[in-house]
């Protein structure tokens, strides 16, 4: 094995960071690396914002569900889906008159695009973690960001066709010895399908559970007045206020995008 996969293999969350963690040069490579993500047609359509003011810093600790260990991370990065500059490019370059030139009808971003431009910024923050993990610089992802679009919007001024994807938490752990403890998968067939979809049977629950289970619940005592693995994510994930704000969020970006 060699350590490209080790680090791969090893990395975990981090949410307690030490200050200052992280110098200007590690943050270039990092930054170099993201650079060389794969990106769909080589347009890049994500654009990273560096979070350096604190006052920013604990705002989104508060709007990305209450979690103060962002205000205190040495440094955060948030990745957009970003079409505007494109759409930008292609006014500045008169597109639109060459659209007429050809007899073509031209169009603005649509929800496709939202879709790649949303990869492509996905895909960056990997290598960035990666880059990152390598240099033992650990992170957290804040998926949350995608929350509370209306205050992200202007909390960042974003234009129409931009949007949170993701933010990245980094700095080095605030325990010099941690161990490094990995979070159960679920097994790999469930995950890794041969050629075809294969969908999750009724008598497979057990095995498809069984990791997380035997690592988090014991002995079945799960939370109280919840019977198993299915109603802890239902109720404390799939059905939580955060993930009913989370839709509305993405459903209002969408309607913008497509209106």
């Amino acid at each position: 094995m060699n350590e490209t996969i080790r680090t791969m293999l090893n990395r975990r969350s981090l949410r307690l960071f030490r200050p200052d963690s992280i110098t200007e040069e590690e943050k270039g490579l990092i930054l170099q690396a993201t650079m060389r993500a794969p990106t769909a047609g080589n347009m890049m359509l994500y654009t990273i914002i560096e979070v350096t003011d604190q006052a920013i810093k604990d705002r989104l600790a508060v709007s990305c569900d209450d979690q103060p260990f962002i205000a205190k991370a040495p440094w955060v990065l948030l990745f957009l889906a970003d079409y505007q500059r494109w759409v930008d490019y292609f006014q500045f370059s008169n597109v639109d008159a060459k659209c007429r030139e050809r007899g073509e009808v031209g169009r603005n971003p649509q929800e496709g695009d939202l879709m790649l431009a949303a990869c492509d910024a996905l895909i960056a923050a990997q290598t960035a973690v990666m880059a990152a993990e390598s240099l033992g610089i650990g992170s957290c992802y804040i998926g949350d960001v995608m929350e509370q679009y209306e205050t992200h919007r202007d909390l960042f001024q974003l234009p129409k066709y931009v949007f949170p994807i993701t933010m990245v938490c980094f700095g080095r752990s605030a325990k010099e010895d941690r161990e490094v403890k990995v979070q159960p998968r679920f097994p790999q067939r469930f995950i890794v399908h041969q050629n075809r979809y294969q969908p999750l049977r009724k008598e497979e629950v057990e095995e498809f559970e069984k990791p997380l289970v035997e690592r988090f619940y014991p002995a079945g005592k799960f939370p109280p007045g919840l019977d198993n693995l299915a109603q802890r994510y239902y109720f404390q994930k799939f059905n939580a206020d955060f993930s009913i704000e989370l839709n509305r969020s993405v459903r209002e970006v969408l309607r913008n995008w497509s209106g």
